[in-house]
């Protein structure tokens, strides 16, 4: 049977277009789903689950640690080991024995620390006109392809004003990026 994990997504946006389809996908996240689909929500360490024989992961690891973004605090992450936890949990994304893997994270250290990823997307590419520049690194799946190229080049996510829900309303994935992710890689399970 088909099995599909999206790791790190409380949000369900790409577990539940996989569903829509009648794939059986879960999404897991140390968080409570905002999603409304708790049944299809693995609310644990994603680490405990990643073994199991998924037919795919799409993994969205926190970006904390890693992002370029936050280049001027990385001496004080790797002091105190957040940077250090940060790479090796992205990392185990990168040994689980899915046939199909795709990880996303923005642009930052994993580039050096691991490789180059196998693709840079641009919200703009899929329907949004937002830039927030975003990679993939790839097992066993194609590069997307770009679904709705619209102009705009803003910078509303990058720009957000701080509040307590700022890191999460920064970490969910665009609604066309998630729409192709399934549209695309569907076929290859």
């Amino acid at each position: 049977m088909r099995q599909v994990l999206i790791a790190c997504e409380e949000s369900q946006i790409v577990t539940m277009l996989f569903r829509n389809i009648g794939i059986e996908c879960y999404s897991c996240d140390i968080q409570s789903c905002s999603g409304g689909r708790p049944e299809w929500h693995i609310k644990q360490d994603v680490l405990t689950v990643l073994q199991h024989p998924w037919s795919m992961v799409i993994a969205f690891p926190p970006c904390t640690h890693l992002a370029s973004s936050g280049a001027r605090w990385f001496s004080q992450k790797r002091a105190d080991g957040r940077q250090a936890w940060g790479i090796n949990f992205f990392m185990e994304f990168v040994k689980c024995n899915a046939p199909l893997i795709a990880i996303e994270n923005p642009i930052g250290i994993m580039s050096t620390v691991y490789r180059k990823p196998d693709q840079i997307i641009q919200p703009w590419q899929f329907g949004h006109g937002e830039t927030k520049a975003t990679c993939l690194w790839l097992k066993g799946l194609p590069k997307l392809m770009p679904t709705n190229i619209v102009e705009g080049r803003l910078h509303k996510i990058h720009n957000m004003a701080p509040s307590k829900d700022r890191a999460k309303i920064r970490s969910k994935t665009y609604e066309g990026i998630a729409k192709a992710m399934v549209a695309q890689w569907c076929e290859f399970l």
